[in-house]
């Protein structure tokens, strides 16, 4: 068993003023998505400042479709309860598919905005959206989020306020899957001429295996527990049409030329 670090969620406190490194994360995966998105913006005719307007729609699809996708997903009752919860973002609750439902819309309207196809920015903006997974699976462990399931692998940790019983470190498992293996295959992948949306494809269906096998090991939610066969989970069946549709574009996409 491995202690579990003993590490204050707060990074910067002035006064009254708390600075989480839950919150510092986010700013670590738009840093990253703004960097890498700067050194490929020529290959869709881009310039280096619309890298920031790209950003910005997506930051706001992030923040807007990630709390509201949870509020809808797994915290209803608390919406229902505490109206004001929705503001609390520094304690946690951001849904991966609910933030990717809204970077999907600000992407849309930035496609628009710039003349470009759909799929041509979503190819764009794939590889670039793995290290603020990465970053928030960090940010979900400092936070004492996301225990795993009880375990008695040698690197099992005990979490606060859970018991004592060691459990997986489930979210460092997505840190490693959702943030740096899908970010080597889709940043290697993407580099050379590809379908239209095989990219984007790509991303969907490997983000969805990903986050579907660790949900095995990871604690269900507790206010909601299994779905159905005492196995499934609320992020397994919000993955499996993820997998779908990307097996889908795919499939469509192998019929087109590479661009």
């Amino acid at each position: 068993m491995i202690k579990y670090p003993d590490i204050d969620p707060v990074a910067i406190s002035i006064g009254p003023l708390k600075v989480h490194w839950y919150g510092l994360m986010y700013l670590v995966g738009f840093g990253a998505a703004w960097w890498l998105g700067r050194r490929r913006a020529h290959r869709i005719g881009l310039s280096k400042e619309d890298v920031g307007d790209l950003i910005f729609y997506a930051a706001i699809g992030v923040m807007l479709g990630g709390r509201f996708g949870y509020a809808l997903f797994y915290g209803f009752d608390q919406v229902i309860e505490n109206p004001f919860w929705l503001f609390k973002l520094w304690e946690g609750g951001m849904s991966f598919h609910g933030g990717l439902l809204g970077v999907l819309l600000g992407a849309f309207l930035f496609a628009r905005k710039h003349n470009l196809t759909f799929f041509q920015l979503t190819d764009f903006i794939a590889p670039l959206v793995p290290i603020g997974l990465g970053a928030g699976r960090i940010g979900n462990f400092i936070n004492q989020g996301l225990p795993g399931r009880v375990t008695d692998v040698p690197w099992g940790m005990v979490f606060p306020g859970v018991g004592p019983e060691p459990r997986h470190p489930s979210s460092l498992y997505q840190f490693a899957l959702e943030g740096v293996a899908l970010f080597i295959i889709l940043w290697w992948f993407s580099s050379k001429p590809r379908q239209r949306a095989m990219t984007s494809g790509l991303f969907l269906v490997l983000y969805g295996a990903f986050r579907f096998a660790v949900e095995f090991v990871r604690r269900p939610d507790p206010h909601i527990g299994f779905i159905a066969f005492d196995w499934l989970t609320m992020g397994q069946l919000l993955s499996i049409p993820m997998v779908l549709a990307g097996l889908i574009i795919i499939g469509w996409s192998s019929r087109l030329r590479t661009s």
